[in-house]
C-alpha cells in the first residue's frame, strides 16, 4: 500500500491542532514536553489551542526553551510559517496557584476544544488531540455536555460517536460511557451495542490497517449470565446486536465472560472487545497500559485522540507529571490522518480508473 505524502516540507506536512486542557491541571506541562520531542515535531506541524502564558510557565518549570511561535485564536490558519504555533486565548487567565476545577478553567477549556473541533471541520487542522479537561470545571461553568465524547458528537452532528481505547495490543470500544452504573440498564439497547461494534469495524479497517477485523463482545453480567440466572441481557439485547452484526458481514463473537475477554483479545485471538460499560472497558486498558492509553474518538467525521488520564490536579505545576500518554495520542493521530489520507488516495485513484 502506498502511503502518504512523508515529504519534510513544513508547507506540505499534517497540520494536528492540539488542546491546552484545563489550564489548571497537567495539560500545559505534557502539551509542552510532548511537543519538545524533535522527532514529534519532524512529523508534523501543530497548532495548540490554548494559553501562552500557561505554556510558558510549564516550559519555564520543566526547563525547556519555547520552541512555539504565537498568534491571535481569532485568525487562525494551516499556513503558519513555524513547526508550532500557539493559537492564543489571553482574554483568559488562570492564577498559578490556581489547582483545582473552576468556572473559567471549564469555559476556556470547552471554549479550545469547540474551535478545535470548528477548524478540523473545515480543513484547517487534519486530527485534534485534546489534553484531560475537568468535567467538574466543564459543569461549573454551564457547558452543555459532560465530557469532550459528546460535545464532539453534538458539534459534529454524529449521533453515533462511540469512545474507543488502544492500550498495546488491546483495543477496546464502549457500549455506554458515562453513565452511572445503576443507570446503564434504563439505556441499554440493541442499538447501544450494534453500534460500537460497527464503527469499531469500520475504525479498525480505516484507521489501523486491519482488513478483517475480528471483535470480541464482553457479557454485561458474570459468567454471561449464565443461561440467565444472572441476568438475561445478554440474550435480550447482546446476543441480537451481534446477531445483527454478523448479518451485515462484520466478523464478531460473543457475549463472551468479560473476565477473560480480555485476556484473549490482549493475547491476539480478537482484534478488539466491546465492552458494556465504562469501567469494565477502562480497567484492562489502564492496568495494560496507564500512561501510554490512547482515546479514541469514532463515528465522527474528523480525527480526535486523546491520552486517556485525567487532569491530575494534585500534582499540576510540580513538573512531574509524563507525557508519555500525550506522546501516544498525537502519535496516534498523525498515523491516523496518514492512514486516512491513504484511504482516500485510494478511492481518488479507483474513482478514476473508473
Amino acid at each position: 500500500m502506498n502511503r502518504a505524502n512523508t515529504n519534510n516540507s513544513i508547507t506540505e506536512q499534517l497540520v494536528i491542532g492540539v488542546t491546552m486542557g484545563d489550564p489548571a491541571g497537567i495539560g500545559p506541562e505534557v502539551v509542552v514536553k510532548a511537543l519538545a520531542e524533535p522527532a514529534i515535531r519532524r512529523a508534523a506541524k501543530f497548532i495548540v489551542f490554548g494559553m501562552n502564558e500557561q505554556l510558558y510557565y510549564a516550559a519555564d518549570r520543566a526547563e525547556i526553551e519555547p520552541f512555539w511561535g504565537r498568534h491571535q485564536h481569532e485568525k487562525i490558519s494551516r499556513d503558519y510559517p513555524h513547526k508550532v504555533v500557539v493559537a492564543d486565548y489571553d482574554e483568559y487567565s488562570i492564577p498559578s496557584w490556581v489547582r483545582g476545577p473552576s468556572v473559567v478553567a471549564g469555559e476556556a477549556s470547552a471554549r479550545f476544544c469547540l474551535d478545535a473541533i470548528d477548524a478540523a471541520r473545515c480543513g484547517i487542522i487534519d486530527a485534534v488531540v485534546t489534553a484531560p479537561i475537568s468535567k467538574t470545571s466543564w459543569k461549573l461553568a454551564g457547558v452543555d455536555w459532560p465530557g469532550h465524547t459528546e460535545m464532539l458528537a453534538a458539534r459534529c452532528k454524529s449521533p453515533r460517536a462511540v469512545m474507543m481505547f488502544t492500550a498495546g495490543a488491546l483495543k477496546v470500544a464502549l457500549a455506554t460511557i458515562h453513565e452511572a452504573l445503576f443507570e446503564v440498564r434504563h439505556k441499554f439497547t440493541i442499538g447501544c451495542v450494534f453500534e460500537p461494534i460497527d464503527l469499531l469495524n469500520d475504525a479498525l479497517k480505516d484507521y489501523f490497517d486491519i482488513p478483517k477485523p475480528r471483535i470480541g463482545v464482553a457479557a454485561l453480567n458474570p459468567h454471561a449470565g449464565e443461561a440467565g440466572q444472572f441476568g438475561d441481557e445478554e440474550q435480550r439485547i447482546i446476543s441480537p446486536a451481534i446477531l445483527l452484526a454478523q448479518e451485515q458481514g462484520i466478523n464478531c463473537a460473543g457475549p463472551f465472560a468479560a473476565d477473560t475477554l480480555f485476556l484473549r483479545a490482549a493475547q491476539g485471538e480478537f482484534d478488539a472487545v466491546v465492552a458494556m460499560y465504562h469501567d469494565q472497558g477502562m480497567i484492562p486498558v489502564k492496568l495494560l497500559a496507564f500512561e501510554e492509553a490512547v482515546n479514541i474518538t469514532i463515528g465522527i467525521p474528523i480525527i480526535r485522540t486523546s491520552p486517556a488520564h485525567g487532569t491530575a490536579f494534585d500534582i499540576a505545576g510540580r513538573n512531574s507529571a509524563s507525557p508519555s500518554g500525550m506522546k501516544s495520542a498525537i502519535s496516534a493521530a498523525i498515523e491516523m490522518a496518514k492512514m486516512r489520507n491513504c484511504r482516500l488516495a485510494e478511492r481518488a485513484a479507483k474513482a478514476n480508473a473508473d
